[in-house]
């Protein structure tokens, strides 16, 4: 069987079955040809809201596949790949929080989407890359305790040097592979590309950058920009789909280390395997703690209508 005639039967089995498939933005791009909707994690929860399918396939990582369970709940949702997980998202316990929290009174406790369910439900207000910016300032305080993404959240602060911000030791392990040594050699080869990053990368390499964006923003810039020449400074896979979509233009890696194997666990097969009913991970929460993680999601969606 061929990559097509397997994603032809994909087409066949969701469509048979009822299934939405959503596709983050590092998946394959044969995984997105199949998929119903690409893009961000928390955009592509706001789809499998919204999308009339019983069943919601989740080809990412496991707190995207959570986040989906939280906005939807009365769907079934399937993560792809059991071992999926996000080390990011990991790194905090909600032990560790409710010190933190201890030792910060008074602060306002902002969660990069990049967080388990479980962690969501002792915080306050959720953020994603393209939104922290705007949703922090409309935030009726100016002492905030930022979770998990030191890197995310020192470029927020550059923003918004009016609050004070209290963070943790943690970040993208992915993203931390790039360095400055690194926009040196790629902007010596390819002198003429613009540099496009992303927040989670190191302050010393965002700092360099020509543009610094989330994933979707990143992809946007590209597409529209004038420029025939880009070094991608996300996970590498952003190239491919660039490539694939913008044959008039370049891209290039900012590191060829910049691979998330969570990722890349996912594989077409694995995708086949979920539509067909042999395979995936059906995600369950109580109640109790879907509304709890919730309200954080909720807070981020009212305070992004301010201005």
């Amino acid at each position: 069987m061929t990559i097509s005639d397997l994603q032809s039967e994909i087409m066949r089995l969701k469509k048979e079955r009822g299934i939405c498939i959503l596709a983050h933005a590092y998946q394959s791009h044969d995984i997105w040809e199949v998929a119903d909707y690409v893009g961000d994690s928390f955009g592509l929860s706001q789809k499998a809201a919204e999308a009339e399918a019983d069943t919601i396939l989740m080809c990412g990582v496991r707190f995207m596949a959570e986040t989906v369970k939280i906005l939807a709940p009365q769907k079934r949702v399937l993560l792809s790949s059991s071992d999926a997980g996000c080390p990011m998202a990991e790194q905090i316990s909600k032990d560790r929080l409710r010190k933190l929290k201890a030792e910060n009174p008074g602060y306002t406790v902002v969660a990069y989407i990049n967080t388990t369910a479980d962690l969501k439900t002792e915080c306050d207000v959720c953020v994603t890359s393209s939104s922290a910016v705007n949703v922090i300032k409309a935030i009726d305080n100016d002492k905030i305790l930022f979770i998990p993404d030191c890197n995310l959240g020192a470029w927020v602060q550059k923003q918004v040097p009016e609050k004070q911000f209290v963070f943790v030791n943690g970040g993208c392990p992915t993203h931390l592979l790039m360095s400055p040594a690194d926009v040196a050699h790629a902007r010596a080869l390819h002198p003429d590309a613009l540099l496009l990053v992303h927040p989670e990368c190191q302050p010393s390499v965002t700092a360099l950058a020509d543009y610094v964006g989330s994933t979707t923003e990143i992809m946007a810039f590209a597409k529209k920009d004038s420029h025939r020449q880009f070094i991608i400074g996300t996970e590498n896979s952003i190239v491919q789909h660039l490539q694939i979509e913008n044959q008039e233009k370049m891209f290039f890696p900012l590191s060829k280390h910049c691979i998330c194997h969570n990722m890349k666990l996912t594989t077409l097969g694995d995708v086949y395997h979920c539509v067909a009913g042999m395979g995936g991970e059906e995600i369950t929460m109580d109640e109790e703690t879907r509304l709890a993680a919730k309200r954080s999601i909720d807070a981020m969606l009212e305070l992004g209508k301010k201005k």
